[in-house]
């Protein structure tokens, strides 16, 4: 899969965006760690996709140990705040979250979103995919998805539906932006390993690798 796209890479200025919050009224702009905090902004897509579900949990499950290093966590939700409000009303998170169902911050760090070419298509359904471990085998990403969801018993509202429609084949990304507001590394799904790393999170060794480098 051709990458078309360079997204924002360690040594550049972060862009800045100042979105609605999900726990709340109030906006969270990048602005609010400058100068005080380094944080892992992780840019995921509406609550539509099993892979961000799951690995929304995964960030929440070490967000108590970048905050111990002193660095902050925000994820950037693309769906309408009143539809993640809902959600995580059920499903209660520590992540700080920021809404962006437009993916106006994916355009600004520059995530590559593939063109859904015959090519493309043909992968989703030949290329298998384990991301979580807990299929009983990989299965092509087409298929895995939708077991996925139900295995969560998620059922998609109208509001998902739309999200899809703006958002799908979006990809998506994390980046440690230290104090001065640089980012000083970044992890883009399917970067390295084409449609087959769709889903994969790095390691929390990793993450938290990153972190100590950027805290200290």
């Amino acid at each position: 899969m051709s990458m078309t796209m360079n997204p924002v890479a360690p040594g550049e200025a972060a862009p800045g965006f100042a979105l609605p919050a999900i726990a709340g009224p109030g906006i969270i702009s990048l602005d609010d760690y400058r100068g005080r905090s380094p944080v892992l902004l992780s840019l995921m897509l509406g609550l539509w996709c099993p892979f961000c579900r799951r690995q929304l949990v995964q960030l929440a499950g070490f967000e108590g140990k970048l905050k111990d290093m002193g660095v902050d966590s925000l994820a950037v939700v693309a769906t309408a705040p009143e539809n993640a409000r809902l959600y995580f009303k059920f499903r209660p998170t520590r992540l700080a979250m920021a809404s962006d169902p437009e993916l106006s911050t994916h355009r600004a760090y520059r995530i590559p979103k593939p063109v859904p070419t015959p090519e493309v298509m043909q992968a989703l359904d030949t290329i298998r995919i384990n991301p979580f471990g807990d299929l009983p085998e990989p299965l092509p990403i087409s298929q895995a998805g939708q077991v996925m969801a139900q295995k969560d018993g998620y059922a998609m509202t109208p509001t998902d539906q739309g999200d899809v429609e703006r958002q799908w084949p979006q990809l998506k990304g994390l980046f440690m932006i230290d104090r001065g507001g640089i980012v000083r590394w970044a992890y883009v799904e399917c970067q390295t390993e084409g449609l087959a790393g769709l889903g994969k999170l790095p390691s929390e060794e990793e993450i938290l690798e990153a972190a100590r480098s950027c805290a200290a």
